[in-house]
């Protein structure tokens, strides 16, 4: 199917037009929202432009012009007007972080194409794949909070907001048909509460992919190489990665290096890098090496109660249970039952529907479609044991 040119927009940067906004979205059904920010560029990001668009109106709003925005928060808020997002994840925690936006009756596209049993949900796949609209991507990595911001970068932020109504009335037709509504409409709701990550009291090397495999000295170096890296990106006010990357602490952590020849040839610093922060490595490293054992650090691991010999048998009906029904769904296995998920019920070890209900996490959708066939699965098991069958 293809769909007509994109309706044109509205820039938005003063208060009186984001009360234009307000009137113009309050009475539409769905409305569309996208977000650019700037986490390429800056250490701190920020949302740089909200993209809003309903079937007759498209609007985009320059926030950093803006300073009051209790307008459009009712938008955002109200239960009867659906908020459309493609992969919300992110959107919902920054228009959260910077202007305190929470969001109700959310409908997310990448979501639901996933319950559909697609398998490219990025927004420019899925629009080609339904409308042949090709998005051009070139502006997606550029510097949003740059002002006055090039008006073809403001004509390519319009597009993605554009197109999601339709998308989304298409979807939910889809998701009817297959009775998977409900399932995606609980999955929205749960993420319409998602929050930004608070990290402020937590070390720096529970982020970092890798460090539960470090020894606790090597530990303790990445620890202040991080904390390092943060106040410098925080000076000059550019992201950690552009400072000194996960690869370059990652070797100086587990090499050690002592002397400073040594550290010229770890984690492939430039010269320029060298030059700026060489010494200050070196020398946080060398503290480091010094740290008495009892100071160490130690990376945190998540205890496991004992489980019964029986529970590497229920594991294993439960993912053969679990990736037939994906097959026949053709949908990914993890939306149906994740690991964490079936390791809850496998310590359960549920006997009927109403002792899943001690199953943590398990969602009201999974109960309802599925609590029969697990419990099945995991008799299956019970009775196997029984007849001495393995």
């Amino acid at each position: 199917m293809e769909v007509t040119k994109p309706l044109p927009y509205k820039y938005i940067d003063t208060q009186a037009g984001l009360e234009a906004v307000a009137r113009a979205l309050e009475s539409e059904p769905v409305v569309a929202v996208d977000l650019e920010a700037d986490s390429m560029y800056h250490f701190k990001e920020k949302v740089c432009l909200i993209q809003m668009a309903s079937a007759a109106t498209s609007f985009v709003i320059d926030p950093l012009k803006l300073t009051d925005f209790s307008l459009i928060k009712p938008i955002f808020s109200r239960t009867d007007i659906q908020k459309v997002f493609h992969g919300a994840d992110y959107d919902v925690r920054s228009l959260y972080r910077d202007f305190g936006i929470e969001i109700n009756n959310l409908f997310d596209t990448e979501l639901a194409s996933r319950f559909l049993g697609i398998t490219e949900t990025g927004l420019e796949a899925v629009l080609l794949n339904r409308f042949n609209v090709r998005l051009d991507k070139k502006y997606q990595k550029k510097d949003w909070s740059q002002r006055p911001l090039p008006i073809e970068m403001v004509d390519y932020a319009s597009q993605d907001a554009i197109y999601l109504v339709l998308l989304a009335k298409q979807l939910e037709t889809e998701l009817d048909r297959l009775g998977r509504r409900d399932w995606v409409a609980e999955e929205c709701a749960l993420l319409s509460r998602v929050r930004p990550n608070d990290t402020e009291d937590h070390p720096l090397f529970l982020k970092f992919k890798g460090a539960g495999r470090l020894d606790p000295r090597s530990l303790a170096i990445l620890e202040s190489l991080l904390q390092f890296r943060k106040q410098m990106a925080e000076k000059k006010d550019r992201p950690v990665f552009k400072i000194l990357s996960n690869r370059t602490l990652a070797a100086i952590a587990v090499e050690k290096p002592t002397s400073f020849k040594q550290l010229e040839t770890c984690g492939g610093l430039s010269a320029t890098q060298l030059g700026m922060y060489g010494k200050a490595l070196f020398n946080l490293t060398k503290m480091g090496m010094e740290l008495p054992e009892t100071d160490l650090p130690r990376y945190p691991r998540q205890s496991f109660p004992s489980v019964p010999a029986a529970f590497p048998r229920r594991l294993s009906a439960l993912k053969e249970w679990r990736d037939q029904k994906a097959e026949s769904l053709a949908m990914d296995p993890a939306l149906i039952c994740n690991k964490a998920l079936m390791y809850a019920v496998a310590a359960v070890n549920p006997a009927d529907e109403t002792a899943i209900e001690r199953v943590e996490n398990i969602k009201k959708w999974q109960k309802k479609a599925f609590g029969a066939e697990i419990v099945s699965a995991l008799a299956a098991v019970s009775r196997k044991r029984k007849r001495g069958t393995t």
